[in-house]
């Protein structure tokens, strides 16, 4: 008789791997840690770890990122599967990556790791393993996802201002846009409300504050809504 998960067939080792973006006003940023163990000890990774026999490969996912920064995120997607024959110098194993979008300041530090840093993209250390790979294939699935998705929920404050918002849609387009275009566009589409009353800016040159109107941008959603730039 055969035990539980003891088969005649070799089979591989599954992990997972979630690539969490944060914006801090101005730049991208990308949240690594540092591994405290071999393969590739002190060298900078994406959050995850060996996937356990009882749980799914989210809930496998959603754990290692409370174990390793501390972080329980809302907004979580997977990606794909990365199946490289020698991605691993350990053993055969399968990742399936995520990617998650974060407000910077959520990110406490976990204890699982040597070290939880943010960095810019344009200025990230060495990944160990196939990591890179893997954050260019989050990017571009990024830069698909902002025409369909809120993004700036996630990774603006609640209340914030138009060059805010175009900072960030920049960010990930790596585009420039023009200013009063960029505002005459977002405005139109009905998704940004005023967060304080004209009378509390008192006709001073004080940024304009806007929230997200959650509701009317997934009325558009469901319309087939996409958008462009």
């Amino acid at each position: 008789m055969e035990k539980t998960y003891s088969y005649k067939y070799p089979h591989p080792a599954v992990t997972t791997d979630c690539v969490i973006f944060g914006f801090d006003g101005a730049r991208l940023q990308v949240l690594l840690v540092e591994r405290g163990i071999e393969p590739y000890k002190g060298h900078w990774a994406f959050p995850g770890g060996f996937l356990k026999m009882d749980e799914t490969a989210e809930q496998g996912a959603r754990r290692e990122l409370q174990e390793e920064t501390g972080l329980t995120t809302a907004y979580i997607e997977q990606l794909q599967a990365f199946s490289d024959v020698n991605r691993d110098p350990r053993e055969r194993v399968i990742t399936i990556a995520f990617y998650a979008l974060v407000n910077i300041t959520e990110v406490k530090g976990g204890d699982d790791a040597a070290d939880a840093r943010w960095f810019p993209l344009g200025e990230l250390p060495l990944l160990a393993f196939d990591h890179d790979h893997i954050l260019r294939v989050a990017q571009k699935r990024l830069k698909e996802q902002i025409h369909f998705n809120p993004i700036g929920f996630e990774l603006l404050p609640e209340v914030f201002t138009m060059p805010q918002l175009q900072a960030l849609y920049e960010a990930i387009l790596e585009v420039k846009f023009d200013r009063r275009n960029f505002a005459r566009k977002l405005l139109t589409l009905g998704i940004l409300e005023p967060a304080q009353p004209d009378q509390e800016r008192n006709g001073t040159r004080t940024p304009v504050l806007y929230r997200f109107n959650a509701e009317k941008y997934q009325e558009m959603k469901q319309r087939g809504f996409r958008l462009e730039f």
